[in-house]
């Protein structure tokens, strides 16, 4: 009798036990079943396409491991900003950056003569800048998957100067310095450095506009014909920064210095394409570098 109700009790247990685990598996399913509902949402919404069943899935288990970290992040809230879910969710960090981040400011580093940015007659200087409110900056621009940020940045530049010494706000071609300044460090999607960008367009006598010139995302072949109608120009350069553009500061509700920052990567990354990023911290080079190897256009 005893060792039946043992045989008993040993029986309830397992089926105690199979049926835990059986209760695990299926949330860890319907949690899974869940997140891919909104994997599938998430490549609608992008457009995203994989070549095969093999890479779908790996990318869902990235972009299921971001998204847990994002959820997990914000909950925390010890942060003063939250993070989203975007187009590069299903990226690892060693992806994202192969594919956008091609500044070669840091292998030129020993070669770059700096100089100092010089300040004419300023006495006082604005609590806040904002050059967007002055119609000095041009929508936001997407590089796509070519790794062309120093592009980007050098013509975003140029729209503003442009911008401030003429009256007049063009949208200029990423591509034609994609396409056409390869002879030194710059090399289009494999990446670049501005001030080789401002030394090219100075020698190139300008650029194109970006309706002329359309950006294409890939390296292409330089035509002269290219070249015949150029809408700006610059005369020079000064060093200061990395393959972003400042196109303003400020001072946020909490009293938090900051750069305000455009970027090449659409309106869904960050602050509609931008960037808030602190200003004034203890480190010399700035959040992220932003104080180092500056460089801005001169009309």
């Amino acid at each position: 009798m005893l060792a039946r109700n043992h045989l008993v009790h040993i029986s309830l247990a397992l089926i105690f036990c199979l049926g835990f685990l059986a209760f695990q598996v299926t949330c860890r399913t319907l949690q899974d079943a869940s997140m891919y509902e909104r994997y599938e949402q998430w490549m609608a919404n992008y457009d995203k396409v994989y070549k095969d069943a093999h890479e779908r899935e790996k990318h869902f288990n990235i972009f299921k491991e971001n998204v847990n970290y994002i959820e997990s992040f914000n909950n925390a809230g010890h942060k003063p900003y939250k993070l989203g879910i975007n187009q590069f969710a299903d990226l690892t960090n060693e992806e994202f950056t192969a594919s956008r981040n091609r500044f070669k400011g840091h292998m030129c580093s020993s070669i770059i003569k700096t100089t100092t940015f010089k300040y004419k007659n300023v006495t006082t200087f604005p609590s806040a800048v904002d050059w967007r409110q002055k119609g000095v900056v041009t929508p936001v621009k997407d590089q796509g998957q070519c790794g062309c940020c120093w592009a980007f940045s050098a013509v975003a530049a140029m729209e503003g100067i442009h911008k401030i010494s003429t009256g007049k706000l063009i949208s200029l071609t990423e591509q034609e310095l994609v396409d056409c300044d390869t002879n030194g460090v710059d090399q289009g999607c494999e990446g670049g450095l501005m001030d080789d960008a401002f030394k090219f367009i100075i020698k190139n006598h300008g650029l194109n506009t970006e309706a002329q010139f359309p950006y294409k995302g890939v390296d292409g072949t330089c035509s002269a014909n290219e070249a015949a109608n150029h809408a700006a120009t610059i005369m020079g350069y000064e060093d200061l920064d990395h393959d972003v553009t400042v196109v303003g500061y400020g001072l946020s509700a909490d009293g938090t210095k900051y750069w305000l920052v455009k970027n090449s990567w659409g309106t869904v990354w960050g602050e509609e394409g931008y960037i808030r990023m602190q200003k004034d911290v203890d480190a010399n080079e700035g959040i992220s570098g932003i104080a180092m190897q500056a460089s801005y256009p001169t009309a």
